[in-house]
């Protein structure tokens, strides 16, 4: 039976039977106006991850997780630049550790790039997180323009978390979809998700 990693997110760990299967790739879709960084941080907190950061400086990244509770001492932040992405995102999957977490934040800038060398990228970190029975979360931004090779990492990723927030009766809701499980199966229904403001305090297993 394949090992499955917690996510840290206790009702989404529940609906999956412990987690998400080691060695899969995820990738998580969210407007960029949502609270989907938070379920970054809660992937993070709960093992050794590896974040690569493609917008934000490596300061604003380890801020943010120090104000949400995470101990940075287990996250290693690195800064992909424009100048070399896939390169320089190659190089950290090459160091990633035993039944670790790999995060990209946001996956835009890699998927701006040649769409050969894109592919292989992809096929190559799926290998590499099956070789660790890791995991890895690539955070996909659907916002107003979206890459043209979205459509490509959706197809190539294991699974898709697809986060929508919306304003219903003047309170903000959030829903989760998994519409995609490959080699295992989608929920049949979205995941209501109560994302307040205290998980910004302490997101430590209150995301539920």
């Amino acid at each position: 039976m394949t090992e499955t990693l917690e996510t840290g997110i206790e009702v989404l760990d529940r609906k999956l039977d412990g987690g998400i299967p080691a060695g899969r790739v995820v990738a998580l879709s969210a407007s960029p106006t949502s609270q989907s960084e938070l379920f970054l941080y809660e992937m993070a907190a709960v093992r050794p991850t590896t974040y690569l950061t493609t917008e934000r400086t490596v300061a604003d990244v380890e801020d943010a997780l120090k104000q949400t509770g995470t101990d940075t001492d287990g996250v290693d932040i690195h800064r992909v630049s424009p100048a070399a992405p896939l390169s320089e995102a190659r190089s950290a999957i090459e160091e990633l550790p035993a039944e670790s977490t790999l995060i990209v934040d946001p996956v835009r800038l890699l998927e701006s790039t040649d769409s050969e060398r894109y592919r292989s990228f992809v096929n190559d970190l799926k290998a590499r997180i099956d070789e660790t029975d890791g995991v890895a979360l690539l955070h996909c931004l659907d916002g107003r323009d979206t890459p043209s090779q979205r459509d490509r990492t959706e197809y190539l990723v294991d699974i898709v978390f697809s986060l929508s927030t919306e304003v219903r009766g003047g309170t903000l809701q959030n829903d989760l979809a998994i519409p995609k499980f490959r080699g295992g199966e989608a929920l049949p229904e979205s995941i209501d998700l109560d994302l307040t403001a205290d998980v910004t305090i302490d997101v430590s297993r209150k995301i539920a």
